[in-house]
């Protein structure tokens, strides 16, 4: 939970700062970090609850997260020219040292690992 909680401030701080000072050169990707910060702060949220509303805002997060960094993933790697600057899932998170890449399956394991006792 605790790299949710950073991935969600890191990812929204920078997206912010990008869309403030430099939106015009990359709109994209600078909205589409943005998201994924959004993504993060829900799956952190969704993790730290205990009623099954936030069960299931995990589980939402998680997925939609696990999409986002495959589908943006891909299509950095099929043409990054599509994409003027990085986002946190450019690549499948190579500038966050893959760690986006990785953290959705944990948390889908971890989700999966805890449905019993919740």
């Amino acid at each position: 939970m605790a790299v949710y909680a950073i991935f969600a401030l890191s990812a929204t701080a920078r997206a912010l700062v990008q869309i403030v000072a430099r939106f015009s050169e990359a709109p994209v990707a600078y909205l589409l970090s943005l998201l994924a910060g959004v993504v993060y702060i829900l799956a952190t949220i969704g993790l730290a609850g205990r009623k099954p509303f936030y069960r299931r805002l995990a589980w939402a997060a998680v997925a939609f997260e696990l999409v986002g960094v495959l589908v943006v993933g891909t299509l950095t790697v099929v043409d990054a020219g599509d994409f003027p600057d990085d986002t946190v899932w450019s690549f499948f998170g190579r500038g966050y040292g893959f760690i986006p890449l990785v953290l959705p399956f944990v948390g889908l394991w971890w989700l999966r690992r805890t449905s019993a006792t919740r």
